[in-house]
């Protein structure tokens, strides 16, 4: 595995996406097995909705479970209290303030399959985040987003 085939993510991270593939495997699995079965017991397999819709419902489930267990193939562990705290790397929590009207946002720079929007964890991959990564206390940035130009100012990198 080279390092760019890497994922990159916390104990944390792994620990849910490997309860996810669990949770997929041995209870959603059974579940569209048996409605499939049910299915078809009620007859002609061509004409049968219930079928189908249980047939596709596998696919998309074991496309799913495909998916996780190649990123956990792919699993690097990271331990976020490693990393440095000069500048902006994975797993930094970040302070900045909006140079346009003042507001001061905390973000924490986490890989894309552990991020959560509504908690400001913010994916490495977005705008936001890459416009961040190397930089340090006092520096600006400057980042492009669909609604414009974002100025921030970083005031603050920690770990916590």
């Amino acid at each position: 595995m080279t390092m760019s085939d890497a994922i990159y993510m916390s104990r944390e991270g792994v620990l849910k996406l490997e309860a996810e593939l669990k949770r997929l495997k041995f209870e959603e699995r059974p579940k569209i097995v048996a409605e499939i079965k049910r299915a078809r017991e009620m007859g002609d397999l061509s004409e049968n909705a219930e079928y189908s819709a249980a047939k596709e419902a596998q696919t998309h489930l074991e496309r799913k479970i495909a998916e996780l267990e190649y990123k956990l193939s792919r699993v690097q562990s990271v331990d976020p209290d490693a990393i440095p705290t000069d500048k902006v790397y994975l797993y930094a929590k970040v302070q900045v303030r909006d140079k346009g009207d003042g507001e001061e946002i905390e973000y924490t720079i986490v890989p894309p399959e552990e991020a959560d929007v509504d908690n400001d964890m913010i994916s490495i991959k977005s705008p936001v985040a890459a416009a961040m990564l190397g930089k340090a206390v006092g520096d600006h940035v400057e980042i492009s987003v669909p609604a414009g130009i974002l100025k921030y100012e970083i005031l603050n990198i920690s770990r916590d």
